[in-house]
């Protein structure tokens, strides 16, 4: 597996082992941070590197910076242009993930808003460990977020705090991972995914005003499922005991792609197998992102 060589600082390449950040800046102290986690497909046959949603991951940065109230907002052709170099620079033979943070790197009150900086780092990653196997869920005590407390909609680290605190407790409780509700008991989403179920052969996920990442992978599958089967996704409340009665379930992201939930609280979902809904939207995703159908070339920026 290749190993990363370089790292960008503020538009600048260096080596990766010698990025730094003071200790005192608000991005350390207060977690005054949005980031983005991309990808980049590679094509073995013409070695060509294919960026997934690199617009739109960029915008929600963009936004987040802005609810933020940094000083300055990075631009869209900038940070584009500024991503392709660091994967070609560092000269990568296999798939490519990438994480991006924008941040306050002065340091300073709570409510300083500038000086603004970014670093970009492009890393392999491994294929998510679950991805064929499935995982249990346990339903966390920890209550997600709400929007007018940490708005979970954006990726600010800050509310990686609340996902983790959720994802050690399910570690701790034997669970592979966790399953999070909203204040008035509603799902929301895992710490680190968006949830998606099937239920009497509808396919159904919980609404962004369930405290959940305006997620760039669920908007994906949302849109192709339309385009596949001409039916939409049920965008809606979903209660805790309504878990119970789903056939299939998987969770999404950009990191994690497409994860199947076999089991939630101890409890088999559907058979306690990969059902035919997962496999098919993970197909989809799949020959999406690698450009293997003509659909959405909009969403493929060539590297």
């Amino acid at each position: 597996m290749w190993t990363p060589k370089l790292i960008m600082m503020n538009g600048e390449l260096m080596p990766f082992g010698e990025a730094r950040l003071h200790p005192l800046s608000l991005a350390v102290t207060y977690a005054i941070t949005v980031f983005e986690g991309l990808r980049a497909y590679h094509d073995p046959v013409t070695g060509r590197f294919l960026m997934f949603r690199l617009d739109d991951h960029v915008r929600r940065l963009q936004v987040g910076m802005k609810l933020l109230r940094f000083d300055e907002v990075y631009e869209l052709d900038y940070l584009r242009e500024s991503l392709r170099r660091l994967i070609r620079a560092n000269e990568p033979d296999s798939d490519v993930y990438v994480r991006l943070l924008a941040y306050v790197e002065g340091t300073g009150l709570m409510s300083t808003t500038g000086p603004a900086g970014f670093t970009a780092a492009a890393m392999p990653r491994d294929k998510p460990k679950f991805a064929e196997t499935g995982m249990s869920l346990g339903v966390s005590s920890w209550h997600r977020l709400s929007d007018n407390a940490s708005p979970p909609r954006i990726k600010s680290t800050a509310n990686y705090h609340n996902a983790r605190l959720a994802a050690l407790q399910a570690k701790a409780d034997g669970y592979d991972g966790a399953l999070m509700l909203t204040a008035d008991g509603r799902v929301s989403e895992a710490p680190i995914a968006c949830f998606f179920m099937v239920r009497d052969g509808r396919l159904i996920t919980p609404s962004t005003s369930s405290g959940i990442l305006e997620s760039i992978t669920r908007a994906t599958i949302i849109t192709r499922w339309r385009e596949l089967t001409g039916a939409e996704v049920e965008q809606r409340d979903v209660d805790r005991s309504e878990l119970y009665f789903a056939d299939e379930a998987f969770l999404c992201g950009t990191g994690q792609e497409i994860l199947p939930v076999t089991m939630i609280d101890r409890l088999r979902v559907g058979d306690g197998g990969i059902g035919p809904v997962t496999q098919r939207v993970r197909e989809d995703y799949f020959n999406i992102v690698r450009g293997l159908v003509p659909d959405h070339p909009e969403w493929r920026t060539l590297v």
